[in-house]
């Protein structure tokens, strides 16, 4: 029994590492530092695992450049052979995308689907917009980098520079037409059927038989950790916490001890600046946000007559739009969303101001400021001291004129030793 067990435990090893499977991961967003670690994690283990293919199955509107050279990097030194799928009919494979399917060992798409569209967007990773010199320096940059890619994966080195330098985009018919895709297909199991015992050549050149009949395609999805960092790597939700943010920190600053209102901003705010290390974010339009919250605040100061919470809502709205200037709008928050919900919040923060403002104006009515404007009557004469009811209560007064018994007061101050003076009403 004894020679019988070790053959055992590997077996039940290899077939819990997924030996010889098939992976699939699905990228159905953006090119960004989320899609790149899940990218680069899932290539890390088909390689662990002895995967017999890695597919990654496509659908983006491209993304940041930084995110998609690492990817490509990761792609082209991996052992296990990577199929780029534009799938599902109706993906696209745009910008970043393109890149990452050219520099994959094969390059299939489904029927509907198009790819390309991949000239450069003249925006730093600040949000600043580029001058003509530097974008063209960063065309002619991207446009050598795909054609060394194409060139070296023996793809159509015409069409894939065009894609950059013209931002021509292809159906799947026309890059299969072309040269530039080796497959399309309907499903995972056509290319696999398609592709087995084929040679392909990996990036250094060695040679590879697919062995892929009978292997079982494996899906592998984020990790919960990567799908809580997609969701607030959302431009339109980075941009509401930021929001939540600053209107928790406002609250507990104008009232001191409230604490909720602070904890849950401090978080609102932690997260939102996590987000914003995901995106591209332009400082001019974060420092004139915060600009915003300053010009709210000192209206309560400053009798401005308006000025200065009008110049806080064009700061802030203002401040909204140029905030996220990424290279796609899908990395951008919408303008429909944007505007509304700038106005909305600047008009929070007035309401506000305008309750401070109008608690601060309104007449004390406890202590012995609540006693300045009350009406009483005179219960002696007072000449110039006697006593008078005020407030539901009897009063040592004085006053500056004889007042007879009976007559109707005023309470004009409080004096020391619970005495008041009073004037004829």
């Amino acid at each position: 029994m004894k020679r019988y067990v070790f053959p055992v435990l590997l077996i039940l090893c290899l077939t819990t590492l997924g030996y010889g499977s098939i992976i699939k991961i699905t990228v159905d967003a953006p090119i960004h530092p989320i899609t790149s670690e899940y990218i680069q994690k899932s290539l890390e283990k088909a390689d662990r695992e002895n995967a017999s293919l890695i597919i990654i199955s496509l659908n983006t509107p491209g993304g940041l450049d930084t995110s998609m050279r690492e990817i490509i990097e990761k792609i082209l030194s991996t052992e296990t052979p990577v199929v780029a799928f534009v799938s599902p009919s109706g993906a696209r494979a745009a910008s970043a995308g393109f890149f990452i399917g050219v520099a994959c060992d094969l390059f299939v798409m489904a029927p509907g689907t198009n790819t390309g569209a991949a000239h450069p967007v003249g925006v730093s990773i600040t949000g600043q917009q580029m001058d003509e010199t530097m974008a063209d320096k960063v065309t002619h940059d991207a446009a050598s980098y795909i054609k060394s890619i194409a060139e070296k994966r023996g793809r159509n080195t015409k069409m894939a520079e065009d894609a950059v330098r013209e931002s021509l985009s292809y159906t799947e018919k026309e890059a299969y037409e072309g040269g530039l895709i080796d497959l399309i297909a309907q499903d995972e199991q056509e290319i696999i059927d398609f592709f087995h015992n084929k040679t392909i050549q990996k990036f250094d050149g060695e040679e590879r038989v697919l062995d892929l009949q009978d292997e079982e395609v494996v899906d592998l999805p984020m990790t919960a950790r990567q799908k809580f960092l997609l969701t607030i790597s959302n431009p339109n939700l980075a941009y509401i916490l930021l929001m939540l943010g600053l209107l928790g920190l406002y609250f507990e600053f104008s009232n001191p001890g409230a604490i909720l209102p602070g904890v849950l901003g401090g978080l609102c705010l932690l997260v939102a600046i996590f987000s914003f290390q995901i995106l591209p974010i332009n400082y001019v339009g974060l420092i004139l946000i915060l600009l915003s919250i300053g010009l709210f605040i000192l209206e309560l100061k400053v009798q401005s007559y308006g000025i200065l919470s009008v110049g806080g809502i064009l700061a802030m709205v203002i401040g909204s739009i140029m905030l996220i200037d990424a290279p796609i709008p899908e990395l951008r928050p919408s303008l429909k969303f944007i505007i509304p919900v700038a106005i909305g919040l600047s008009l929070i923060f007035l309401f506000l101001i305008i309750l401070a403002v109008r608690v601060h104006m309104r007449k004390a009515l406890t202590g012995k400021e609540g006693l300045v404007g009350e009406i009483g009557v005179a219960r002696t004469e007072l000449n110039p001291e006697g006593k008078v009811f005020v407030h539901g209560e009897i009063w040592n007064a004085e006053a500056e004129q004889d007042i007879p018994e009976g007559t109707k007061v005023k309470v004009s101050e409080v004096l020391e030793n619970l005495k008041v003076k009073v004037t004829k009403v």
